[in-house]
């Protein structure tokens, strides 16, 4: 069997007769739900019996911002799937470069204590403070707009 042939096998296998590839979108998925348990790990660790402190210190900060990132792959390889075979709009891409707007907000919201300018920096005990949620309900905002610039649209004729 040549390569060719197996190629056109592993299409048929992963492609439905509308067009929509299943598996990467299952996969994009898989990713997204992963991403939420580790983000919901991090942000409210006592839904799984682990909360040891009354704050949100900086492994909690970095786990929810690990899940997040892991969310946003997900979701642009569930968004990018539903493309089918098609080059993705300007919008699509505008809404790429907002998602990863978003989680950079988020990231560097989320470690203001850490890198030093927020309102508690090192050596002080870092945080998430009130300024902090608010940067970060930014950065996940801005990611939700740029998620809904990349589902696909018909032009009408």
């Amino acid at each position: 069997m040549s390569s060719q042939d197996q190629n056109r096998n592993l299409d048929r296998d992963t492609i439905t007769p509308k067009g929509i590839p299943f598996f990467r979108i299952r996969i994009g998925l898989i990713f997204t739900i992963l991403g939420f348990v580790i983000f919901l790990l991090g942000a409210r660790p006592s839904l799984f019996g682990l909360d040891r402190s009354p704050v949100i210190g900086f492994v909690q900060i970095g786990m929810f911002l690990v899940g997040l990132a892991i969310m946003c792959a997900g979701g642009y390889i569930s968004m990018m799937a539903l493309w089918k075979k098609e080059t993705p709009s300007i919008l699509a891409d505008i809404g790429l470069r907002l998602v990863a707007t978003g989680f950079v907000i988020a990231v560097f919201a989320g470690m203001a204590d850490v890198f030093g300018f927020g309102s508690h920096p090192l050596p002080d005990m870092p945080y998430f403070g009130g300024w902090q949620t608010r940067g970060v309900e930014i950065g996940q905002v801005i990611i939700a707009i740029g998620f809904l610039f990349m589902i696909p649209y018909k032009k009408k004729a």
